[in-house]
């Protein structure tokens, strides 16, 4: 085909522009929620050397604190990881040349973990496809944890990618059911029940959470569905943290001391972007005034995510108290990421005083209005929790 003139190519091949909308890299949606944020996690912290690296490695307790594991449950970590090398990435685009292009390949290529350090490898192929902004989207981990639906996840993931051109384009109704990760299900070979138990929660929540609005749109043939597409626009509310080219945020103080700290190139941009200068900042003075902080990146991650407080730590706070709030932070740990999210969302059920409920959304476990119920509430489920504090 490169010997072919361009005067004899038709249609979509003699506009080169259509490169750069039409690449897409499919992903099978039987990914769950937390393996779907580690995929996203895990090519975030490669992503500054994806091609130049064959193999790339995280702290491992910083991964889980990144994602909201447990960071003692590798066991969770390691079916995440088993999760991912077993999915399949697929991609059918125009190459540079105008030549159509079909590849496949696992997720990642292999995982290990080993001395409290997680290893990991994207095949070549699939690493190339990743690092080019025209074929794949880097996810924003402040907008991902916003998602509780890994089906709400998974149809961002897929229309974030053409929101340049403004729609998806049109997918079968078996494509469309892969990429939600129900398939092989009888139950949602039916237009009527996928509507309404897959496509009209997750375009739901996609709008509420993220910085995109979709918008699904059917082809029929006779009264059956065959296609879908979804026209996407800017959310103007949450159309927030871009990630500019870097330049000016490198000559920063605060990316200074973030690198300087271990913090990923990539990822102390994002952080920037999401938080502020004067936000990171600060956080990162509240991680270096705790006392024997093993692992201060993933500290600082949690502290940005929680929007830790120095009060928690100030010296005006009781020794008591003080004893109180680690205990509460370690029996947070304990719980599973879903045992947490229920916790969390009960404690903030039983709040009644507008106030101490603003607290508690800010502060969460540390707040310092709801010091006593959070104690009275750990007590419920751990009743011999603060017998040493």
């Amino acid at each position: 085909m490169d010997d072919i003139p361009k005067d004899q190519l038709t249609g979509a091949l003699r506009r080169g522009s259509v490169k750069k909308h039409v690449a897409a890299i499919h992903v099978s949606g039987k990914l769950t929620l937390l393996q779907r944020k580690l995929s996203n996690v895990l090519l975030l912290n490669a992503y500054d050397t994806l091609i130049t690296n064959q193999v790339h490695t995280i702290d491992a307790r910083t991964l889980c604190l990144m994602i909201g594991y447990n960071s003692n449950d590798t066991d969770t970590l390691k079916a995440s990881l088993r999760g991912l090398a077993e999915t399949v990435a697929e991609w059918d685009m125009l190459d540079d040349q105008g030549q159509q292009e079909w590849g496949v390949s696992s997720l990642l290529s292999y995982a290990r973990l080993k001395g409290g350090v997680c290893e990991y490898a994207y095949s070549p192929a699939l690493a190339a496809k990743l690092n080019d902004p025209k074929v794949f989207a880097l996810i924003n981990l402040n907008i991902q944890r916003r998602f509780t639906s890994g089906h709400a996840l998974a149809l961002y993931e897929n229309c974030y990618r053409f929101v340049r051109t403004g729609s998806t384009g049109w997918w079968s109704l078996d494509l469309f059911r892969r990429l939600m990760g129900v398939d092989e299900s009888e139950y949602y070979a039916v237009y009527k029940h996928l509507n309404a138990k897959i496509i009209k929660p997750a375009v739901k929540e996609v709008n509420k959470t993220s910085n995109i609005v979709v918008e699904p749109e059917i082809r029929k043939q006779g009264r059956a569905v065959t296609d879908i597409r979804f026209k996407i626009k800017e959310n103007p509310q949450l159309a927030i943290l871009n990630i500019d080219d870097g330049a000016g945020v490198r000559r920063s103080e605060v990316y200074e001391r973030l690198r300087a700290l271990g913090v990923s190139d990539r990822l102390a941009r994002q952080w920037i972007a999401e938080h502020g200068e004067d936000h990171v900042a600060e956080k990162m003075a509240y991680v270096g005034a705790q006392r024997g902080v093993k692992n201060p990146v993933g500290y600082l991650s949690v502290a940005l995510r929680d929007d830790y407080t120095r009060e928690a730590a100030a010296p005006a706070v009781s020794s008591e108290r003080a004893k109180v709030l680690e205990r509460v932070r370690d029996l947070v740990a304990a719980r599973t990421p879903t045992q947490r999210d229920a916790d969390r969302r009960l404690f903030l059920s039983m709040i009644e005083d507008a106030d101490a409920r603003a607290d508690f959304e800010r502060h969460g476990w540390m707040s310092a209005l709801n010091t006593g119920a959070i104690r009275a509430f750990w007590e419920e489920l751990e009743p011999e929790a603060f017998e040493e504090a």
